[in-house]
């Protein structure tokens, strides 16, 4: 299965990740199961974001809220790999709960995107997610891209 995301939420995860090279971002996305529509940055509460990501609890906490009240639905998080590949580390495996969130990963200039799930293949708690590019304003079929 795929999950298309849009060019929006692409660009928003680009330039967070831009703005702090040296540190972990992350954030929160949010859409429905086959498709990111909005990428929402949060600040990272780990003791050492160059080492590690920790989203802001009461971020959470009020996009939970906001979601029983009939906001957007949040669907998973992204963050960066400042020094690593685009994809799950061990660290990411322990925190992550096998609730099919999906986690995009920034390294190198790409994008890796994944989901949560009970013995995945990377680190037991990952599963590898296709995904298409949807341009700003589109909903038609989305051209494949790998590279962010």
């Amino acid at each position: 299965m795929s999950v298309r995301i849009s060019s929006a939420a692409l660009q928003q995860i680009t330039a967070d990740t831009a703005a702090s090279p040296d540190a972990e971002i992350c954030g929160l996305l949010f859409g429905s199961e086959r498709f990111v529509e909005r990428a929402e940055p949060c600040a990272n509460v780990a003791p050492d974001p160059s080492q590690a990501f920790e989203i802001d609890p009461a971020r959470l906490i009020a996009a939970y809220r906001a979601m029983r009240c009939g906001g957007p639905r949040l669907i998973g998080c992204y963050h960066s790999h400042p020094l690593g590949a685009p994809e799950p580390s061990p660290r990411d495996a322990a925190a992550a709960n096998p609730d099919g969130w999906l986690w995009a990963i920034v390294a190198g200039g790409r994008l890796g995107l994944y989901r949560a799930v009970a013995g995945g293949p990377h680190h037991g708690r990952f599963e590898v997610v296709a995904q298409d590019i949807v341009p700003m304003g589109c909903v038609a079929a989305p051209a494949s891209s790998e590279g962010i």
